[in-house]
């Protein structure tokens, strides 16, 4: 998918997201200000959680319950100076679960993601727009 949306859109583009992909782990890379939170809690919500989402960015993960029972994680890697502190959190068993892992800087931690992740660049446009490709 490669396509432009406006944040009125969000809601259709999670939904998008979530019936295309093929893993449950994203990997969400764009410049500051992008929208990745903004998409992640949008997704959160559409898979069924309720509770405020936001980003983890001091403790690095939060976890979500959806109404279906569904463990899904937000990780913010964006204050990682190196690989080292993930592993501090146990990344390795929050990716190998199958839960949803939406991560935010996933470049901080490079090395450490599942092969089979999903990669969603998103970028800003002059008219305030994003641009979203998903591969």
């Amino acid at each position: 998918m490669n396509r432009n949306y406006f944040l009125e859109d969000i809601s259709v583009i999670a939904k998008e997201i979530i019936s295309s992909v093929r893993s449950k782990t994203l990997l969400f890379y764009g410049e500051m200000g992008t929208g990745k939170t903004t998409l992640i809690k949008e997704i959160v919500k559409q898979l069924g959680v309720e509770d405020v989402v936001h980003s983890p960015t001091f403790s690095l993960v939060n976890e979500y319950l959806s109404r279906k029972g569904e463990t899904i994680y937000h990780f913010d890697f964006y204050r990682i100076e190196q690989e080292e502190e993930a592993y501090d959190i146990g990344i390795e068993e929050y990716f190998y679960e199958n839960n949803w892992c939406l991560i935010e800087w996933p470049e901080k931690v490079e090395n450490l993601l599942p092969l089979e992740s999903v990669v969603i660049r998103l970028k800003m446009n002059p008219d305030n727009s994003r641009t979203i490709q998903i591969k």
